[in-house]
């Protein structure tokens, strides 16, 4: 059976996911949110 306290104790992350992640926290990057705004400023301009 498996001792959960032990195995999180042996847990250390990924050493690629921490740099995933630092890429990601600072890229600026385009979401559909964005996307969005810009299809309804576009929108707004041709009117």
């Amino acid at each position: 059976m498996l001792n959960f306290e032990e195995e999180l104790a042996k847990f250390q992350p990924s050493l690629e996911v921490e740099k995933v992640e630092e890429v990601v926290y600072n890229n600026n990057l385009t979401d559909i949110t964005d996307i969005v705004k810009e299809l309804i400023q576009d929108a707004k301009g041709t009117l």
